[in-house]
């Protein structure tokens, strides 16, 4: 189920989850800076503006202002540092997290799509195989790309379900997960061995063991975009877009300096 009272849903949950995010991100930025010091070092720099638009005629004055106004940015951005410092890794563990349900359409039954093996070395195609459940069948014979390790299968399923599809390498099988369905799901495009940072940002099953033949084993999900304001928008640009309006206007109401 993709909509939810005449409203699509994944844009539902980006509106929600922005507001949400700017506003934890504007009580936070109040407990974790010194408000005194930010509200200092911004009437500061208003101060020096406003020397360099009265006394523009005076070189001297108007270059000791710019000097100033270069100092005080530097000590604004570290009096901002700290609460930055306190909401990167949680929004960047959300952001990894949502990207699994938002950043992609899951398949449709009938819908034919690509599953690709990449190996650590070039294998000869009759030792390598594609292990399908009886809900998914090969559409073509498999495309064998030696220079790339790569073999390429195009599958397509009859009908919605989550699925473990298996590549046999030399008596060995590795598995990987599809996902067959119209609704919201959590989806993984890849599954790598080790690469601990890609896995973290783009996959969401765990790791081939480091010493097998399988390099990554990826499935070709369509990535989504969501309408919003007349545009179509990737999620997490409209996500950072929404966080920062919410964050601006909670800012406003709560008196917060930032």
């Amino acid at each position: 189920m993709t909509n939810l009272f005449g409203v699509d849903r994944p844009l539902l949950i980006v509106v929600l989850v922005s507001l949400l995010t700017g506003l934890l991100m504007v009580i936070i930025f109040r407990y974790a800076s010194d408000q005194k010091a930010i509200r200092l070092a911004k009437d500061k720099l208003k101060a020096h503006l406003l020397a360099v638009r009265l006394f523009q005629d005076q070189l001297p004055v108007v270059l000791r202002s710019y000097v100033r106004i270069l100092g005080g940015t530097g000590i604004y951005l570290r009096l901002a540092f700290r609460p930055l410092l306190v909401v990167i890794v949680p929004l960047t563990l959300l952001i990894v997290q949502l990207d699994h349900y938002l950043g992609y359409f899951p398949f449709r039954s009938g819908e034919a799509f690509v599953i690709t093996a990449r190996t650590t070395r070039a294998f000869p195609l009759e030792e390598l195989s594609l292990q399908l459940p009886s809900e998914l069948s090969t559409t073509a014979p498999p495309v064998h790309v030696p220079a790339d390790n790569q073999v390429v299968w195009r599958v397509v399923a009859q009908k919605d379900g989550v699925y473990d599809i298996r590549i046999g390498i030399s008596g060995q099988t590795f598995s990987k997960k599809v996902v067959v369905s119209p609704s919201l799901s959590r989806l993984s495009p890849i599954r790598l061995r080790d690469h601990f940072w890609q896995r973290f940002f783009f996959s969401a099953e765990s790791s081939f063991a480091k010493d097998g033949p399988v390099e990554s084993i990826t499935v070709n999900y369509h990535d989504r975009s969501l309408r919003f304001a007349w545009l179509e928008w990737s999620w997490i640009w409209l996500f950072f877009v929404l966080s920062l309006v919410a964050g601006f206007f909670f800012k406003t109401v709560f008196g917060i300096e930032v």
